[in-house]
């Protein structure tokens, strides 16, 4: 599973440079718009992306920032959440890679933000969320570009192995 776990903290920062290069190219009204994603636009998802991994990086690692709301606009402009989404990539793969099965094993305990609740489970089960749900949004961003008329990404993590991720097969 530790390997698989490196593998998705590689695909994550891949993908997340797919997305940031297409919301590069839009207008800061398109960038803005509400396309009816959860958080409405491509501006508010990507900043709901680095709130949930910032609270689940402060969770597992007992460090940075974690904001208190998942709603919360940390960055206003695109090229700080761009600066913001490389560190917190590398965060993520450095993180990763200081694992063990043995920790990916263990119980781990946090306290949800919506509704405060203390949860134990294995840090396994915690860490596949946390990779999933960014997949999940990353859909939501794909979904507000297709809205805008802007070109489909590529985001399969199929796609990622057979270009930059051959390491990992």
């Amino acid at each position: 599973m530790l390997r698989h776990y490196k593998m998705f903290a590689a695909y994550n920062r891949w993908a997340n440079t797919q997305v940031y290069a297409a919301a590069a190219e839009l207008s800061d009204s398109e960038f803005r718009s509400d396309c009816g994603a959860f958080f409405g636009s491509l501006h508010r998802t990507l900043n709901h992306l680095i709130v949930a991994d910032r609270i689940w990086m402060k969770r597992f690692t007992g460090t940075g920032e974690a904001p208190t709301t998942l709603d919360a606009v940390l960055f206003k402009e695109l090229d700080a959440l761009v600066a913001a989404r490389k560190v917190e990539d590398e965060r993520i793969i450095a993180w990763t890679g200081m694992l063990d099965e043995k920790t990916l094993a263990a119980d781990f305990t946090y306290v949800t933000v919506v509704q405060p609740a203390e949860i134990t489970q294995p840090l396994s089960a915690a860490l596949a969320h946390f990779f999933n749900h960014q997949t999940h949004h990353r859909g939501q961003c794909h979904m507000t570009l297709t809205a805008l008329g802007k070109p489909s990404l590529t985001l399969d993590l199929i796609y990622f192995l057979r270009s930059e991720g051959r390491e990992w097969m």
